[in-house]
């Protein structure tokens, strides 16, 4: 387990970006930046807040999904659609590097802040702008939620039983894709920038990432004009692969995909002689012959407890995972070894354990500097840096527009 402290020198050092997003993509593609040690600055409506603040399981009235999703920021109000607030997000573009939003395509330029605006005060800056349909096309004004996505792109028409309806996850997955797609897109952007010496405008559409995500779904249609079917935890790609039940009521997966990995796990659970079989040799032959491939591995998994077929396999070099809950994670040696979760120290709940950045990095780790700050937290001090007088941030307080 690691322990976040005040970092040195982060990969992204000296980078600000203004995160004007919420729920969730954008917000997260923050998260990201700033656990790389660029400086974050998270802007919320005076008196309507990110929901994120409110989204989720809570302790003691304490919003537990904020604490993650806006560590490393820093806290301002701004009323982007008053005169004041404009002045007070002009003043930030105009010294930041990267801008994250996800208002419906249209709102800035409404309020005067479009990309014309913001590039007149800043040639270089990155403006990132997250939608659920892009800022373009006949669907632009929808409202862009990570469900509609995972509809969309084809996600749910391919997960789930085959006798059973298409299948949502049980979290933001569209809304995750999109934010690493997000960052990796701004990073981008920054690194033309280190040649051209101008910014410019990223287009997210949260329904692309997914939909790339996928393979080759739209391939196979255009070639074959065929689709993915549901095949619940099965692959139409290659077999044995399932999740299977242990005889001390846990759960494992199995996965199959190369060749050499098929032919351990059946010798493992003592059916050798299936190798030797003509639709063994090629995974999507196996698929075929699922039932009888299942009946093999889950017979053999049912009569032993979860450590012991983990160790059976690890001896047979064959593939399989416990299946795991949050208690499972926080305890896995694996996950000690590699430091994935961090131990911070919260003002609200103290101690607290969190996810920690997405990799590691010989010359900077990622830190997890603080967990989500209240509300408005930093804004006077925001605004000192950027030059407001203390009368001025008073008149812009009385006025409502931070």
């Amino acid at each position: 387990m690691t322990v976040s402290r005040e970092p040195g020198a982060g990969a992204l050092a000296g980078l600000r970006v203004v995160d004007a997003s919420t729920l969730f993509a954008g917000p997260m593609a923050a998260m990201h930046l700033g656990d790389m040690g660029a400086e974050v600055i998270k802007v919320e409506h005076p008196t309507k807040p990110d929901p994120s603040r409110t989204h989720g399981a809570a302790k003691d009235g304490v919003n537990l999904w904020w604490k993650t999703l806006g560590r490393n920021k820093r806290a301002v109000t701004a009323n982007l659609g008053s005169a004041g607030g404009r002045e007070v997000f002009l003043a930030l573009a105009e010294r930041s590097d990267v801008v994250i939003e996800n208002f419906r395509p249209g709102t800035l330029e409404r309020w005067g802040l479009g990309y014309e605006e913001l590039s007149a005060r800043n040639p270089g800056l990155v403006l990132a702008r997250v939608s659920g349909f892009g800022q373009v096309g006949p669907y632009r004004t929808r409202p862009g939620f990570g469900t509609l996505a995972e509809a969309m792109s084809g996600f749910a028409a391919m997960t789930g039983e085959p006798d059973g309806p298409p299948t949502l996850p049980p979290f933001g997955l569209a809304d995750g894709v999109a934010s690493l797609a997000t960052a990796f897109a701004v990073m981008v952007a920054l690194s033309s920038r280190e040649r051209t010496g101008r910014g410019q405008v990223v287009d997210t559409a949260i329904v692309e990432p997914i939909l790339a995500m996928l393979g080759p779904q739209i391939t196979r249609w255009d070639q074959l004009r065929t689709t993915q079917p549901r095949t619940g935890n099965r692959s139409t790609n290659n077999a044995p692969r399932n999740t299977y039940r242990t005889s001390d009521g846990h759960w494992v997966a199995v996965s199959t995909s190369a060749q050499s990995i098929a032919e351990r796990v059946v010798r493992l659970v003592g059916r050798p002689e299936l190798v030797d079989e003509p639709w063994f040799a090629r995974g999507v032959d196996r698929a075929q012959h699922a039932d009888e491939l299942d009946d093999a591995v889950g017979g053999w998994i049912a009569q032993r407890t979860r450590d012991e077929v983990v160790a059976a396999f690890e001896e047979a070099q064959a593939a399989v995972a416990p299946i795991y809950d949050a208690h499972d994670i926080v305890r896995d040696p694996q996950f000690r070894a590699l430091g994935t979760i961090h131990e911070i120290d919260d003002p609200d709940l103290g101690p607290m354990l969190m996810q920690g950045p997405l990799f590691r990095l010989s010359g900077h780790d990622g830190v997890i500097r603080h967990t989500g700050r209240a509300h408005g937290a930093d804004t006077d001090a925001v605004l000192d840096e950027l030059g407001f007088a203390p009368e001025r941030v008073a008149a812009l307080r009385a006025e409502g527009a931070v």
